[in-house]
């Protein structure tokens, strides 16, 4: 289980024991704690692109950013949607992630492992990795039309009650980061669910338009 701390975020236990790392899981009206930490940024578009973070600001149009510069903050922000962080804890390289379903299909966190292969040397079998809040399987409500892409990945992917389809997008995404070749003892799951977790965490699902966006960073120290 993730540890909230005084200032309302969430920490991963996983990577609090990387002291090299910074890194939190934002919620409602927390982006205040970035003020003083310029971060890099995207245009998210809910993408398969993973670009490279060099210095604070936009980046580009993407759903990943990695880093391997040290004070260099990436992060991404979620209304549902899963945050995901990553980091090589022999090379001292990370990422973060922007899931929702569309770049979950098109298996965005996988062609973030190979980024991290491609740019640092970053070896799968070293990478710590951190799934932050979103919408769960118990509330995730979704069409034929997008049950099917995830039919790869079956086996408690996504399940059925009545004539209701209910997407376990966390669970694709271990799936996903297991067949890069991360190992599952190195997954750690937050396990809370934006839609049915109340005013605590910004749901587009509950919310619609009007719904805020939380905030998920990490840097090397």
């Amino acid at each position: 289980m993730f540890r909230k701390t005084p200032d309302n975020l969430y920490l991963s236990p996983a990577l609090e024991r990387l002291p090299w790392l910074e890194h939190a899981f934002g919620v409602r009206g927390s982006e205040q704690w970035m003020r003083d930490r310029p971060a890099a940024t995207l245009r998210q578009v809910h993408s398969a692109i993973v670009l490279e973070a060099r210095a604070p600001g936009l980046v580009g149009e993407g759903d990943a950013l990695t880093t391997g510069g040290q004070g260099q903050w990436i992060a991404v922000r979620t209304a549902d949607c899963y945050p995901v962080i990553l980091a090589d804890e022999r090379l001292r390289a990370i990422a973060v992630v922007h899931c929702g379903w569309r770049g979950t299909a098109a298996e965005i966190v996988a062609r973030t492992v190979d980024a991290m292969a491609e740019r640092y040397g970053s070896r799968a079998a070293d990478l710590v990795t951190a799934i932050g809040p979103g919408i769960g399987g118990c509330c995730y409500e979704v069409g034929s039309e997008v049950s099917e892409k995830f039919h790869q990945w079956q086996g408690g992917c996504y399940k059925t009650t009545t004539a209701v389809l209910r997407l376990d997008l966390a669970g694709v995404l271990v799936r996903q980061l297991v067949d890069a070749g991360v190992a599952s003892h190195r997954i750690e799951l937050c396990g809370l669910c934006t839609f049915c977790g109340g005013e605590e965490f910004c749901s587009y699902r509950r919310e619609g338009s009007m719904a805020g966006r939380m905030m998920s960073a990490v840097a090397i120290k």
